[in-house]
């Protein structure tokens, strides 16, 4: 079942049959057992129907359409652009608990189903193939939380795309900065007596501090934070102006949004990606620093795959690099151009 709109004004740019709209997946089942009778998947599509599709997807607390913005979705959506929507039919959807898609503040509150990564994909695929009747995709392309659904795209649908471009990701277990951080909001949320297990009627004030404190210690970059606050009153400002910025969203979404990465576990089952990937991460990424060596020897166990590392400047944003496609749009169109078709070649 469809609910069908034309997409928004208020973007800075509309691209080529740019529409917007929400199909319903009819019983839902999550990996815990859970139903929903019915499940909103919220969606925007972009281009040419009958081109190759390009299926882009966001990160945390992010939305399909929020992925049209200047620094990502005009770099690449143009014409004669990396994934000109005249050429390819590009398909963003809405994770579940984002956007248009189902989510706690709909109703159910925090007994809305506990989802996690999986469910998430398995929402998108039902979409693509029982919503568009889809039934195979040039490229999965995904940013932060959607580079980690890149990742649980080719391992559970491996011969759905020839290409996979995990970004801002890494393919290992939840852990480390990056778990710990994630504690910090979902405790801070959990524990404010205004959240009220999940009952309050106006937002708990942890969901501000906590989300703003998450992103400066894990975003922006040493050097690119410098750049932005170089005195200790710039830094004030900087804080200020974050901490009392209108506040559009909800506590009971933001806390399953970020609890939802809780048994990302990839690592195991790298073994069964069958398509050509092109990891894109930057050399200051907070969440998932190279340091830690987990990409080389991850993208080793992977027939076709290699990694592109954005070096670190003042110019980069740390875990935000890559929602700026200025860094690495070539590298994807010569991916485009490049990599084998799956199941042409295998016909």
């Amino acid at each position: 079942m469809f609910f069908y709109s034309q997409s928004p004004t208020d973007l800075a740019q509309s691209f080529p049959n740019q529409k917007s709209g929400v199909w319903v997946a009819k019983e839902f089942r999550f990996h815990n057992g859970e139903v929903l009778p019915a499940l909103n998947i919220g969606y925007t599509t972009l281009g040419n129907p009958k081109g190759e599709v390009i299926v882009i997807l966001h990160g945390t607390t992010g939305s399909g359409l929020g992925m049209l913005n200047q620094a990502f979705g005009e770099e690449l959506f143009g014409t004669g652009q990396a994934l000109d929507a005249e050429k390819y039919f590009v398909v963003l959807p809405d994770s579940i608990g984002t956007g248009k898609s189902s989510k706690p503040s709909d109703g159910l509150r925090a007994k809305f189903p506990k989802y996690n990564y999986d469910d998430m994909v398995s929402a998108q695929y039902r979409l693509l193939t029982e919503g568009l009747h889809i039934n195979h995709v040039r490229m999965v392309l995904g940013n932060s939380m959607g580079g980690m659904q890149t990742w649980v795209w080719g391992i559970q649908h491996p011969d759905f795309m020839d290409t996979l471009v995990p970004m801002a990701s890494m393919p290992s277990e939840m852990s480390g900065r990056n778990w710990l951080m994630r504690r910090l909001i979902i405790d801070s949320i959990r524990n404010d007596p205004e959240w009220m297990n999940g009952d309050y009627t106006k937002q708990p004030p942890s969901l501000q501090f906590a989300s703003v404190f998450y992103a400066l210690g894990t975003n922006g970059g040493n050097q690119g934070l410098q750049r932005l606050a170089p005195t200790r009153e710039k830094a004030d400002a900087l804080i200020n102006q974050r901490l009392s910025a209108a506040l559009t969203g909800d506590a009971n979404d933001a806390l399953y949004q970020w609890d939802a990465s809780r048994d990302f576990n990839p690592l195991a089952q790298l073994e069964k990606i069958k398509a050509t990937l092109l990891a894109i991460n930057s050399a200051d990424d907070e969440r998932n620093p190279p340091e830690l060596n987990v990409m080389n020897k991850a993208l080793a166990r992977i027939p076709n795959a290699r990694l592109l590392l954005i070096p670190a400047s003042d110019q980069t944003s740390g875990h935000g690099t890559t929602g700026y496609a200025k860094w690495w749009k070539n590298e994807v169109a010569a991916l485009l151009q490049t990599a084998p078709h799956y199941k042409k070649d295998q016909a």
